[in-house]
Formats: C-alpha cells, structure tokens, sequence
C-alpha cells in the first residue's frame, strides 16, 4: 500500500504560493532492500530513493530531475499477482531519464500496460516554457493518459481519486495544511505533511477497499485502512515531501526508517533550482 497527495497551480499568482505540494508515503516490507533518496551515482540530475531487490535493482517509486521531470507509482490493489510481471520500478526510472514529454512517455506505456501487474503512474513535466504538466495513467483504469487540471489530487492503490475513506480522509486532511502553506515557514510546512502522513486512524468500514481486495485484504484491513500502514514487518518506511515555489526552488525532504526498526528513522532534504 501506498498513497500520495498533491497540488499543483502552474502559474501560482502569488510569488509565495507552491506550484507544487506533495506528500507521499511508501509501503514495504521492512527489509527489502533499499536506497534512501539521493543524487544517482549515474546522473547527478536526478534523485530518488532505490529498490535494491534483486531482479528489481534500480527501480524506484518517487523521483524527480533537475530537468523538472518527476514521477510517482502505486500499485494497484489486487487479489492476486503475475510473479512473472515486469518489475513497475522501472517505469519511474525510465521516465526519469527519457527525452519524451509526460503524456507521451504514458502514451507508450499505456500500449504496455497489460505486462505489468496493476499499477498507477503521475509523470510531470515541471519547467516546460508552457507551465507544469501533470499527466496520470493507471493499467487498471482507462486506456489513456489524461493530462490533470490544477487542482489537489489523492492516490493510493486504486485509481485516481478512486473515494476509498483513507484516501478522502488524508486528502482532507491534506488539504487543512496546504491551506496554510503561504503563512507556515518551508520546514513547519514539511513536518506538518510528514504528520499527515503518519496518522494511524483507520477509516473502517470500508467496502470499496474490501471489495477491490477481497480476501487478501481482510487479515490486514484495519491496518491497511489507515493513512499510515503498521503491520508486522510491513507498512510504511518513507516519507517524502516535495516543494517547488513560484520560482522553481525544490525542496525534496525525505524521513526513512533505518534497519527494519520502526522507531529508528533517518531525515534528509534537498534543495536545487529546476533548470529552464
């Protein structure tokens, strides 16, 4: 389970307004292996945490570039998986390091959609000359990309803004903070979205997360119910926060745990300009 919040105005009017706020969290077994959010050893324009799983090395969840490209997966809920599935990791990276634009790299994935088990996918494209673009597409959902209108999102292993009560609820909850966010100091903006994303209060009942996830779900549902997932030796290990101002300053903050241990956790930001 992951989930995902965010907003995004590409022409703020007001020079202390966010073009883009975003909270995510990823879910994972504790000890998969992994890399905490840094600069790739093999392009210095691009940072993100990395899977590290054999066979999946390399991959990521959440990324974003110099160049203003930034990408963000879940999975799709199912019942069952393919284990023979293309690893969905790759599909960040390989947009992270494409020449193409956000709706046309998910134009092509969307012809290859059916190889992977069921994921979703935002692709942004953040220093075009004609304003943020911010596309989305999930295997599971309609057989196009869609290019998003301004406005505040909510993702987690269903569609977009698929009305699960977890997701409603952080989105309110989401929405409470952003609505300060010109009169909150950059790191009181960060810790209260980190503090959203750490809310453990199941949104039970509900039935449309039950019925998407039928009897896989049910030994887990009150956990997997909440914003931020607890279960034994699973849940949520990361998570990240991104900035960017009406002049293109990225702030990327991520809190990760360290060695399995949910009360061992590591907190690193970044900062850089996006280039034009």
């Amino acid at each position: 389970m992951c989930i995902i919040f965010f907003k995004f105005d590409p022409r703020p009017v007001s020079k202390n307004a966010y073009r883009l706020i975003l909270a995510a969290n990823r879910d994972e077994f504790y000890n998969r292996p992994s890399k905490s959010a840094d600069f790739w050893d093999s392009n210095n324009d691009i940072l993100s945490g990395l899977d590290m799983e054999e066979g999946r090395e390399g991959g990521t969840w959440l990324g974003i570039s110099k160049k203003g490209k930034m990408a963000a997966l879940t999975n799709y809920l199912q019942p069952k998986i393919d284990p023979n599935a293309k690893g969905r990791g790759a599909l960040v990276r390989n947009f992270l390091t494409t020449d193409l634009d956000s709706f046309s790299y998910l134009k092509k994935v969307s012809s290859e959609g059916y190889l992977y088990n069921g994921f979703n996918l935002i692709a942004a494209d953040l220093s075009t000359t004609k304003g943020d673009v911010i596309c989305y597409y999930g295997n599971k959902g309609e057989l196009e990309p869609i290019i998003l209108n301004a406005g505040i999102y909510g993702l987690s292993n269903s569609l977009l803004d698929t009305p699960w009560k977890k997701l409603q609820y952080g989105k309110q909850l989401f929405t409470e903070v952003i609505k300060q966010s010109q009169d909150l100091a950059k790191e009181d903006l960060v810790q209260e979205l980190i503090k959203v994303l750490n809310n453990q209060d199941p949104q039970l009942p509900d039935p449309a997360m039950e019925d998407q996830g039928k009897e896989h779900v049910q030994p887990v549902l009150t956990e997997y119910a909440a914003l931020c997932v607890r279960c034994p030796g699973y849940g949520t290990r990361t998570n990240t926060v991104i900035l960017i101002d009406a002049e293109g300053h990225v702030t990327f903050t991520e809190r990760t745990m360290l060695d399995a241990d949910i009360n061992q956790w590591k907190t690193s930001t970044y900062q850089f300009e996006l280039q034009t």
